[in-house]
């Protein structure tokens, strides 16, 4: 049987989309609508269809895996935003298990994202077991709860915000205004976020379709702060449910975005306190969320989902780890290995308040470990410590976990708000 893995034409669209329906248990059928999103989606300067970041593997003719690589900004901790190789719409047809398809696109795509100058590559991952051969390591983490708003204890006369700040109903063309800037500031201030080009606000508000699922609009609310600043953003859909003349509505928070803590306060109480409302899914927050605690009770937040989301694989070390900030001084001799070949060697990571270095060192290794650990410990979500108890990292050096500890781990979780 002849597998043929490469990039693909225009006329490859329609059959790569089946395929990729065919993946994540879609209905096979393809619309004339989706063929042309993705043709644009896929469409460089100018809308000359441009395929050279998605792959397809063929077996006579019929597309049977998927793989697509897009340019993507991720903030590291202290605000500086890194290149990254965002990979995406990942499938093999059942029919082709095993055949080593996704190790051909994911090793085309790796060295080309390296041979660019991208600092990592990153994922959502759609099953836990599949990314960490390729170099991949969990580094952040995603917690929902779904309070009871009736045990959560708020004040049931709150009318608003008592700070001066408010709370307004909005529509898509006002969040398409204020959205970005808004996504823009929250980028800059918390590591593990992402950034959004203009098409996902279009997508996200309703005005692009990508596939034939039917658009559901949610409300959205904006807060304001005294001087008039917008400093969240709130969208959120509601199902309508009565029992026995009892209002038993349900929210299901779509976005909460807020780049001050008087906004975060303010939207979540909005919305906790909003009528009909029996029950509130918050949807994926960082498990350090304020929310629980903002609740005069918080064990009315119950955790309905804990687990891995962003995934990232190291390309270049050095400025990985140069790129971001650490609170307290240290130096660190990291032995990295990577059976792809794209980010082993040792390194010297000198780091302070002040800055970091780290460069290429001869030096004996302190720490040794695999490049899929270094990504889960890169956004310092993740303790060397813990990695070393599971044998996934190795102390070369007495002392050199608890310098590892103090230098990545950060204050605060890293949270992505998106998938892709």
């Amino acid at each position: 049987m002849s597998l043929e893995v490469r990039t693909l034409t225009e006329l490859d669209l329609p059959d790569w989309i089946g395929a990729l329906h065919t993946g994540f248990l879609r209905s096979p059928a393809v619309s004339k609508e989706e063929i042309e999103s993705r043709r644009a989606l896929m469409a460089a300067a100018g809308g000359a269809f441009d395929s050279d970041r998605a792959q397809g593997a063929f077996d006579a003719g019929r597309c049977v895996a998927t793989f697509r690589s897009f340019v993507q900004r991720l903030t590291v901790p202290g605000g500086t935003a890194v290149a990254a190789n965002a990979i995406s719409n990942v499938t093999v047809s059942p029919t082709h298990r095993r055949r080593g398809l996704l190790s051909r696109m994911m090793d085309t795509d790796a060295r080309a994202a390296k041979e660019r100058g991208d600092v990592v590559s990153t994922l959502i991952a759609a099953e836990y077991p599949i990314y960490g051969r390729y170099g991949f390591g969990p580094a952040t983490w995603a917690t929902e709860w779904e309070v009871d708003t009736a045990r959560a204890g708020l004040d049931p006369r709150y009318a608003g915000p008592s700070d001066g700040g408010r709370v307004d109903l909005a529509g898509p063309a006002e969040v398409r205004e204020h959205g970005p800037g808004l996504h823009e500031r929250l980028r800059a201030a918390r590591h593990g976020v992402i950034d959004r080009t203009e098409r996902w606000w279009l997508r996200n508000t309703g005005a692009l379709a990508v596939d034939d699922r039917p658009w559901q609009e949610p409300f959205y609310a904006l807060y304001r702060s005294p001087e008039g600043e917008v400093d969240g953003l709130l969208a959120y859909t509601a199902e309508d449910h009565w029992e026995a003349k009892v209002p038993r509505g349900v929210v299901q928070v779509q976005e909460l975005t807020a780049v001050s803590p008087a906004a975060e306060r303010a939207l979540w109480y909005f919305l906790l306190s909003t009528d009909l409302v029996a029950r509130v899914r918050t949807g994926l927050r960082a498990p350090d969320d304020v929310l629980p605690l903002l609740l005069p009770d918080p064990r009315a937040a119950r955790t309905v989902t804990h687990a891995d989301y962003l995934w990232v694989r190291p390309l270049d070390v050095p400025a990985l780890l140069t790129a971001r900030t650490y609170t307290t001084p240290g130096s660190l001799v990291l032995d990295v290995t990577d059976r792809a070949g794209l980010a082993n060697g040792r390194f010297l990571l000198e780091a302070g308040p002040d800055g970091a270095t780290c460069v290429p060192t001869a030096r004996g290794a302190e720490l040794t470990l695999d490049v899929a650990e270094l990504g889960t410990l890169a956004l310092g979500d993740e303790a060397a410590s813990r990695l070393a108890v599971l044998g996934r990292v190795s102390e070369e050096r007495a002392g050199a976990l608890a310098v590892a500890d103090g230098l990545l781990r950060t204050a605060r979780r890293p949270w992505c708000p998106d998938v892709f």
